[in-house]
């Protein structure tokens, strides 16, 4: 008779550190170690902290986890015989390959207790440590080892990354720990990977992504990055290989002011009051415990699988936001939500699903999709399973149900509805318009954004019982009124945004801008396309150029980053100047581009400025404002007068253009000397981007305050 042995050797990782500093080569620590990290804290976060002297850092941080392979640690046996209450060693087989019935429930029990001694030999000596020097601890609590989303109630600043908005990500995974364990802020691992290659991104790139972590509940962006270059490298400088540039090295450095104030406002608002989230997401956290594999023990990486690609989609279909949940905060914190879904779990604590039973009988509403809880969750609780099933037969089967069974999940946004009234909801419907909603102890605050490339119109209603709505401009800070209904009319440019807050009376001064033009008189549109001079300091050189167009179109100004001067007079004659009359300089709509599935292109705005990338506008030596996102238009009103002005657009293109022109950085030698640590992403056969201004331009002047008609 022919026999399988199978021999189980336990042992290190053998990782090494990824792209390490020089001098801090070596291998990774076991992070279920906890005389490991004592050793690791003492011999250097200790000392890093001696240097600070009396006046620590804000917080310290944890990247996210990536200690591939990371599945076992010394004492593994024992402290799962102490922990599961049975020896695993008979069983190990069972991680391996599938020995039966039981193969499922003993991969879960050692997950189990794999997450569990990351929170308490990593994660726990970390925040101690942190707080005894009197600084926060900020993590990005995810990948491997296998923490779970409820392992961010051990860190003080919550960090995920990943602008999937539709689908799971870290993101949601960060905030929506923070929402149910009362956490404020939460950040995020910002703009990394930004359309590629480095001084590629735009101010607009930003601004999109930015929008993408707001609508998922950050509050805090950590940006990368901003990369040390030193004075002899020149221009453009070093740069981070997976990351955006954000420094003076980038022509378009001057409008940066004007981004981070719009960041800035949306940071501060979205910390304002309570989530007001209606959705809880159920992630199948024993289900990814049971499914785990020696070398794969990721509970985050195994959530697209489990999830699928529908249920997070129709929630936000359907009118809702949400947040995810796991059994661990359902029997810590509770249910505060509304709606509950299950999303295909098969097995689930008891105690957890009768917190749920009773969420129900009291007047949650409980949706399962694809099928009921059918299992518990480990070994020796099996005889649970039973329990676990009358509970599904309780609130799924029986007449009357408290719970809702939806075989077929794409139906999931039509049957929400059916149950609850939707936050927010559009005529015609939209997938493209993302929301948070905030309850503040006097308004009800939503921010709103269209993430996608094209024009936003629709009618939209808020779930809201205040009576007075008012526009605040995160772009500018001013405030305006917008209804005393709670549905209006939604205009939204490509990638715009807005905040709406409803109150019990009117605060806002200011009348709601008019997007409408008066029927007695048809507005004034002069083209300002030709005839400019076109001054460019870094050559010292100005020329006169009788049409706009891009400067790469020009032989000296091919490979050019820098700034280009734009100064044209223009005649304005005395009876457009009317009182009632308001003036816009209008740059064009942008250049829709059609979106590819190019991995490092997936992060960027599908929409290219009329003027590439960003401008500094002054009417009569009056600073007018800057343009660089959508609309593409500044309000010059009171800065015309009769006669003759003179209007100057100082635009900023990109650092790629001067890399296009110049030979590229040979890593050889460095190498050689060090070993590969980076490889520089998408430098291969770098072309010039159009720069500059392309027009078209036109002032016009009539009674509408805005030059878009919608």
């Amino acid at each position: 008779q022919r026999r399988t042995i199978i021999w189980f050797i336990a042992s290190r990782t053998g990782m090494m550190v990824k792209r390490p500093a020089l001098g801090a080569e070596g291998f990774v620590l076991d992070h279920y170690d906890r005389a490991a990290i004592d050793t690791h804290l003492r011999a250097v976060g200790d000392r890093l902290m001696q240097a600070f002297g009396n006046n620590p850092p804000y917080a310290i941080f944890s990247d996210s986890l990536e200690v591939y392979n990371s599945d076992w640690t010394g004492d593994l046996l024992e402290q799962f015989r102490r922990r599961r209450g049975y020896d695993l060693t008979p069983y190990l087989p069972a991680l391996q390959q599938d020995v039966g019935p039981k193969t499922a429930a003993v991969r879960h029990d050692w997950g189990q207790t794999l997450s569990e001694l990351a929170d308490e030999r990593y994660l726990t000596p970390l925040r101690e440590w942190a707080a005894r020097h009197k600084t926060l601890f900020r993590s990005q609590s995810y990948g491997t080892p296998p923490v779970t989303l409820s392992s961010n109630r051990l860190v003080d600043l919550p960090e995920g990354e990943g602008a999937e908005w539709r689908a799971f990500s870290p993101t949601r995974w960060a905030s929506s720990a923070s929402h149910l364990y009362g956490k404020n802020v939460t950040s995020s691992e910002t703009w990394t990977w930004l359309h590629s290659p480095a001084f590629r991104a735009t101010p607009l790139d930003m601004k999109a992504q930015a929008d993408l972590f707001f609508l998922q509940g950050i509050n805090q962006l950590v940006g990368h990055g901003w990369p040390y270059s030193s004075p002899e490298a020149g221009d453009p400088g070093w740069r981070f290989y997976a990351a955006a540039v954000f420094n003076n090295h980038n022509p378009w450095w001057p409008v940066m002011p004007e981004v981070t104030g719009y960041l800035q406002r949306i940071s501060y608002l979205l910390r304002q009051g309570k989530p007001a989230n209606d959705v809880a997401l159920l992630l199948p956290t024993d289900d990814a415990w049971s499914q785990f594999a020696p070398g794969k023990v990721s509970v985050s990486e195994s959530m697209d699988r489990l999830l699928g690609p529908n249920v997070i989609p129709q929630i936000l279909n359907a009118g809702f936001n949400f947040d995810f949940i796991d059994a661990e905060a359902i029997n810590r914190v509770g249910i505060p939500y509304s709606v509950l879904i299950l999303p295909g779990i098969e097995r689930i604590p008891l105690d957890t699903y009768r917190k749920i039973e009773a969420f129900a009988n009291n007047g949650g509403i409980v949706i399962a999709t694809k099928s009921a809880p059918s299992l518990s969750p480990g070994l020796m609780d099996a005889g649970n399973t039973p329990l676990i099933r009358e509970i599904s037969n309780r609130l799924f089967q029986e007449a009357g149900p408290k719970g809702h069974l939806l075989l077929d999940e794409t139906k999931l946004a039509s049957s929400m509805t059916q149950y609850f009234k939707p936050d927010v909801s559009t005529s015609p419907p939209t997938s493209v318009l993302g929301f948070v909603h905030r309850k503040l102890p006097f308004a009800d605050l939503y921010f709103l954004a269209n993430t996608s490339n094209k024009p936003v119109h629709a009618e939209t209603a808020f779930r809201v019982s205040n009576s007075f709505a008012e526009w605040w401009d995160p772009a500018t800070g001013n405030t305006s009124f917008a209804s005393t209904s709670t549905t209006l009319e939604l205009n939204l440019q490509p990638y715009e945004s807005r905040v709406i807050v409803f109150t019990n009376e009117r605060h806002s001064t200011a009348d709601l801008p008019n997007r409408e033009l008066s029927n007695k008189e048809a507005p004034q549109a002069r083209d300002l396309g030709t005839d400019w001079t076109v001054t460019f300091p870094k050559l010292s050189r100005t020329v006169h150029m009788d049409k706009l167009h891009s400067l790469t179109d020009g032989e000296e100004t091919a490979f050019y980053s820098g700034e280009a001067i734009y100064k044209k007079s223009v005649e304005i004659p005395p009876e457009f100047l009317k009182p009632e009359n308001h003036a816009c300089l209008d740059f064009g709509p942008g250049t829709v581009v059609e979106e590819t599935s190019n991995t490092h292109e997936l992060s960027r705005a599908w929409l290219e400025s009329p003027v590439r990338e960003a401008a500094s506008v002054f009417v009569n030596g009056q600073a007018a404002g800057s343009v660089w996102k959508p609309p593409y238009e500044l309000d010059v009103s009171g800065l015309l007068h009769s006669g003759q002005n003179h209007l100057q657009v100082i635009v900023g293109n990109l650092a790629i253009n001067t890399m296009a022109g110049h030979s590229l950085p040979d890593y050889r030698l460095l190498n050689a000397r060090y070993g590969e640590r980076f490889v520089p992403q998408d430098m291969e056969n770098l072309q010039p981007l159009p720069s500059g201004l392309l027009g078209p331009v036109r002032l016009i002047i009539g009674e509408s305050r805005s030059c878009s008609q919608d």
